[in-house]
C-alpha cells in the first residue's frame, strides 16, 4: 500500500470513530437506553453492537490467512464501503454481536470500542503493506481482504453513528 493510502486509510478509520462519538455526545443514559420503536435498537444497544463487531473484526484481521499476491481492486472495495454505509438497506446483525446488555452505559461501551479501535489502528500501521494481502471471512460478503476489512471496520462505526442520530431524531420528535 502506497504511503498516501495508508494515511488515508488511519484518517478514515479516526474520522469513523469519530462520527460515533459525536453521535453519542451529550445523550443521558435514560434516552440511551430507550428504544424508538418495536424491534428497534436503543443508542446504547447500536454501541454496544459496534464494539462487539469491532472486536470480532479485528479478531478476523489477526487471523486472516496471507495470499500470494494482494488482490487489489478498487471497484470492488468502493462497492463494500458504499454496501456497508447504506442505511437504506437493512441488515441483521449475527447473533454473536447482538445487543445483549454488556455494558452498563454508554461511556463504557465506547470505552470498549475506543480501546479495540486502537488495537485496529495499530494493526492497519503495523501490516500496512500487506492488508491486500490478507484474505477473511465476512458473513456479508464472503472472502475479504485485510483492506476491504479494514473498509468494513470504519464504516460499521459510520452506519451505526447514522443509525444513533436516526434514533435520537425519533426520540426527539416522540
Amino acid at each position: 500500500m502506497a504511503p498516501e493510502q495508508k494515511s488515508e486509510l488511519a484518517e478514515t478509520l479516526e474520522k469513523s470513530r469519530q462520527d460515533l462519538h459525536a453521535a453519542v455526545e451529550a445523550i443521558g443514559e435514560s434516552d440511551a437506553r430507550t428504544k424508538p420503536g418495536e424491534g428497534r435498537w436503543s443508542v446504547l444497544e447500536c454501541v454496544e453492537h459496534v464494539a462487539v463487531a469491532e472486536r470480532r473484526f479485528l479478531g478476523r484481521l489477526e487471523g486472516a490467512t496471507r495470499q500470494d499476491s494482494p488482490s487489489i481492486d478498487p471497484q470492488r472495495e468502493a462497492h463494500v464501503s458504499a454496501v456497508v454505509t447504506d442505511r437504506g438497506r437493512r441488515l441483521q446483525a449475527p447473533e454473536p454481536v447482538q445487543p445483549s446488555g454488556r455494558f452498563a452505559s454508554v461511556a463504557e461501551a465506547l470505552a470498549d470500542f475506543d480501546a479495540t479501535r486502537a488495537q485496529v489502528a495499530r494493526f492497519a500501521e503495523a501490516h500496512h503493506s500487506e492488508l491486500r494481502a490478507l484474505a477473511a471471512q465476512h458473513p456479508l460478503f464472503g472472502q475479504v481482504t485485510g483492506y476491504e476489512l479494514m473498509l468494513i471496520i470504519a464504516g460499521h462505526a459510520c452506519r451505526h453513528a447514522a443509525q444513533i442520530r436516526e434514533t435520537r431524531a425519533a426520540l426527539a420528535g416522540a
